[in-house]
């Protein structure tokens, strides 16, 4: 997966939106304000996502190119490397699973300004 098919599918969420931190060094894709993935453009080593937390944890005993994400809350964040031996489709499944995630988390107020946008 190139960070350039990263940028497009994450885009293509309803609501999505993306950030650059204050550095302009990590990209987020955001969903009214509540990140569902992360990246650094220029290195593109690892996608960070949102996770069940047993869900990552099973994930990361599974797939070496899965670990702890690089965010503080290592518990619900796996780090996916999107150039190892992973397909692209298994990648954007747990993309829409983090994006699904950030929205199920959401207070219903929020979700109900979601779907009339």
């Amino acid at each position: 997966m190139t960070v350039e098919d990263f940028r497009n599918y994450c885009l293509h969420f309803r609501g999505a939106r993306e950030d650059l931190d204050k550095e302009n060094r990590i990209l987020a894709f955001k969903v009214l304000d509540h990140t569902f993935a992360l990246a650094d453009p220029d290195s593109f080593d690892a996608i960070n996502l949102k996770c069940d937390p047993v869900k990552a944890a099973m994930l990361r005993g599974l797939y070496e190119e899965v670990v702890p994400g690089d965010v503080d809350d290592k518990k619900n964040w796996n780090a996916v490397d999107p150039h190892g031996s992973l397909g692209e489709e298994l990648i954007k499944e747990w993309i829409k699973d983090s994006y699904e995630l950030v929205i199920e988390a959401m207070p219903r107020k929020e979700q109900k300004k979601l779907e009339k946008d």
